[in-house]
């Protein structure tokens, strides 16, 4: 390709500029010529735009973030907030977080809210309302996010976890079909919920899980397993196309089935409560398994991540070595025996 020459710029940089200067105009008096865009929106206004445009899973996790947006600046149109403005409300929503087992300071609720911000202000941009040099949520780091507390637990506490599932609870089958269903397929809450009869195929032991990132696999399981939600969706009532995971009435289950599940292994198990135990700590612990004993290709087909560079590190957030595997490590090193070792450590 022939390369542009300098010469030639300059001098048309200079013809121009002698022609503005015969004009009375100046290259900042050109700047400041209004651009020809739509009239900027207020948030009250573009939120519910941006949140009916997003996929259901992003709207479930900024949805309470751009509330409390529109709550605070409602009235005000988009340009006007400032990067300053915005990390005064980081402030605010840190101070005022709601408590919850897994809270960590108000820093996930502030990492939330500016990435919620990005996503009315990635869209804006995308419509034509402000430029991209006048987003104010790029100029707003996120806080540094700190280490996962989650891994993989020792099958001891996970016999325990369901045993008590399986002991305490008005619906101690649906208990005992969740922790089943999640310890097999690693898969997440969403994953469980959205699954429905039409998604087993018994012949060849395969469920249809569709979960975050709308990302669709096929996932084996156990003979055991898809005869039991076969079982319960024949029990419940469910209809092909609509959610396999029910109560008894045949109402299907919320993410609110967990919260009360887990709540209720905490007054059973202190240990749950103490260390903020969750469904997702299964997944951990599968996977860590899964790649300990078939390695990390296998471990990350079964998480479900795909093959870009992101996912690949996803997958090593979940396979990380546990705190028994290093006393494990430690017992075997100084050949004194360690509380958490596993049995078989010598």
């Amino acid at each position: 390709m022939t390369g542009v020459n300098p010469e030639a710029s300059r001098q048309a940089v200079e013809a121009a500029l002698v022609l503005l200067e015969r004009m009375g105009l100046t290259p900042a008096d050109l700047a400041a010529i209004p651009q020809d865009r739509p009239e900027v929106p207020t948030f009250a206004e573009y939120v519910p735009v941006v949140s009916a445009a997003v996929s259901a899973g992003t709207r479930r996790a900024y949805g309470s973030y751009w509330n409390r947006i529109v709550e605070h600046w409602g009235d005000r149109r988009l340009d006007e907030p400032t990067p300053s403005e915005i990390r005064q409300l980081m402030a605010y929503v840190k101070a005022h977080v709601v408590a919850r087992r897994n809270a960590r300071a108000g820093r996930s609720a502030q990492e939330h809210l500016v990435a919620a911000l990005r996503c009315v202000y990635r869209r804006a941009v995308e419509d034509g309302l402000i430029a991209e040099t006048d987003n104010p949520a790029r100029k707003v780091a996120k806080p540094r996010r700190l280490p996962t507390t989650r891994r993989a637990l020792p099958d001891t506490r996970l016999a325990e976890i369901n045993e008590v599932a399986a002991a305490t609870g008005d619906d101690p089958e649906l208990d005992t079909l969740l922790p089943r269903l999640h310890t097999e397929t690693a898969c997440r809450r969403g994953g469980a919920l959205a699954l429905r009869p039409q998604d087993l195929d018994p012949e060849q032991c395969l469920i249809l899980l569709r979960e975050k990132g709308e990302t669709i696999r096929w996932q084996p399981v156990s003979p055991t397993l898809i005869a039991a939600l076969l079982g319960h969706a024949g029990q419940r009532h469910a209809p092909p196309d609509g959610h396999l995971l029910r109560y008894r009435t045949g109402r299907r289950i919320t993410y609110r089935r967990y919260d009360h599940l887990w709540d209720r292994l905490g007054r059973h198990l202190p240990w749950v409560r103490a260390q903020q135990i969750s469904m997702h700590w299964i997944r951990h612990t599968t996977l860590t398994w899964v790649e300990r004993n078939f390695g990390y290709a296998v471990a990350n087909a079964y998480a479900g991540h795909t093959d870009s560079g992101s996912d690949t590190g996803a997958t090593s957030a979940y396979v990380r070595a546990s705190v028994h595997e290093v006393a494990t490590a430690l017992a075997a090193l100084t050949g004194e025996p360690h509380p958490l070792a596993t049995p078989d450590w010598e």
